[in-house]
């Protein structure tokens, strides 16, 4: 009896190891989960304030538009469109993320009156100035990114999975990123970024988080800041509206010109 009931022990503990779920495993999951809650929402409009502050405190700051559109089966489209101040007026950033191979990114210069295609090397450049880089404005595909999950910490009182990922497309600017994810809503409270030499270059906190549509959650405002220059940068949105009609004809990079 004693010899039968250590067979069935040993055979469940066996047989938890072979389909226990592996760190890379659970980090894909948390990535899928993520992306899961936040489809749906369809198309998007949103006002922002941008604020370049420089390793001296001095400031300067940006009013910007913009709007999104979900891309089934892909990734999603943006477009930002800077109103103000008026050295940078008019100036506008269209980018088409996909879930496999390199995304579609341009920026139409109104000094120059012309659309410039940015290179899949320029993407971990700076944008438009700031402590984002190219890469960091598109939507986070899933399938771009190879995922380990690190353990599970608290932050700012709330219970939170620590996952690592990694870029799996050519010329980023990151090694890897750490995310600090809301156990209970899936969302991204802080993220670091390391560079090519694995270290730490910038923190991006994500706060003041609203529900919209009663399923939706968006951030209200981001705080990038660099720790190897101490420059940094904050986002402030508002005026959220969903569903609002957009289409692709919206999203067309010869009308770029065109825009007010």
């Amino acid at each position: 009896m004693f010899k039968q009931r250590f067979l069935v022990v040993a055979l469940l503990l066996t047989a938890t190891a072979l389909y226990a779920e592996t760190p890379a495993e659970k980090g894909l999951a948390i990535a899928v989960e993520m992306d899961k809650r936040d489809t749906g929402w369809g198309d998007s409009r949103s006002e922002m304030l941008m604020t370049l502050r420089n390793a001296y405190g001095q400031e300067s700051k940006r009013q910007i538009r913009s709007r999104n559109l979900e891309v089934k089966g892909d990734g999603d489209k943006s477009l930002t469109i800077f109103d103000q101040p008026r050295d940078v007026k008019g100036t506008a950033f269209l980018s088409f993320t996909h879930a496999k191979g390199q995304d579609d990114q341009w920026l139409y210069l109104p000094a120059l009156k012309r659309v410039k295609r940015i290179s899949s090397s320029n993407k971990s450049g700076p944008f438009m100035g700031s402590e984002f880089a190219f890469e960091d404005i598109s939507s986070q595909e899933v399938e771009k990114y190879t995922y380990k999950y690190l353990r599970d910490e608290k932050l700012d009182g709330l219970d939170c999975f620590v996952v690592e990922r990694k870029p799996t497309y050519e010329h980023s600017g990151y090694t890897r990123m750490v995310s600090w994810i809301d156990k209970e809503k899936y969302r991204a409270v802080k993220i670091e970024y390391y560079d090519r030499k694995d270290s730490l270059l910038k923190t991006l906190r994500l706060l003041d988080y609203k529900l919209y549509l009663g399923k939706y959650w968006r951030t209200h405002r981001m705080e990038m800041l660099n720790h190897q220059t101490k420059k940094s940068t904050v986002l402030e949105f508002n005026n959220f509206s969903f569903k609002t009609g957009l289409t692709d004809r919206d999203f067309d990079k010869n009308a770029l010109k065109r825009l007010r």
